[in-house]
């Protein structure tokens, strides 16, 4: 039982984000088991979804029969769903010195909808401020990745946001990496190498951050 790595993530609220295609599912699920592995009581969740509430608006938000829907529209699902998967699953996980770790998060929605749609990150995060009890995490590992070896590695059909263009998601990326400069606890993980070394490089980063 390692207790120093014990006494430093129990507890700890982390995500793992990024563009569409950079890996973030994949590398939160081997965060999570490495650190169940040194003993520290971990949980994993998505965002949005893992609430019954949460899931079926991730249906609506990432249905491609719903290409109309405005940005200020997926702005308030993502917002809904997260406050649902706040108040169910991460809040109480935490009360329990859980170490959370997430798939997505506000930083999802400042790149995409306050980025790429043109809504504005601080809007963004005011309205996050409004309706969520917790904006930030400890710690947001974004996993940055260029369109083209994102684009081979969504090697299946394509869901709504998926489908939206090299513009679109060129801003996501631009999103993600301004936002990373301008708020602490953040780090950037270039994650266009293969599955293991980009988990190698998020362990040593992990082993290194302090938290405040």
């Amino acid at each position: 039982m390692n207790k120093n790595i014990q006494g430093k993530f129990s507890g700890r609220f982390i995500v793992l984000d990024g563009p569409d295609g950079c890996g973030k599912s994949t590398q939160a699920g081997l965060l999570a088991e490495w650190l169940q592995k040194q003993d520290v009581p971990t949980v994993s969740f998505r965002d949005p979804g893992d609430t019954n509430i949460g899931e079926k608006i991730r249906q609506i938000l990432l249905s491609p029969e719903h290409n109309a829907m405005d940005t200020r529209t997926e702005l308030l699902l993502y917002m809904a769903a997260r406050a649902q998967l706040w108040a169910e699953k991460i809040a109480p996980a935490l009360g329990k010195k859980q170490c959370v770790v997430l798939d997505r998060w506000l930083s999802s929605t400042c790149a995409y909808q306050g980025c790429a749609g043109g809504f504005g990150m601080e809007k963004v995060i005011k309205i996050a401020t409004d309706c969520l009890e917790r904006v930030w995490p400890d710690l947001t590992i974004i996993l940055d990745v260029d369109l083209k070896t994102a684009s081979q590695r969504l090697d299946r059909r394509l869901d709504r946001m998926e489908q939206k263009g090299d513009i679109y998601h060129q801003r996501v990326r631009e999103g993600f990496l301004q936002l990373a400069k301008q708020n602490e606890n953040f780090l950037v993980v270039d994650a266009a190498a293969d599955i293991e070394t980009v988990n190698q490089k998020i362990l040593k980063h992990i082993s290194e951050v302090s938290f405040l």
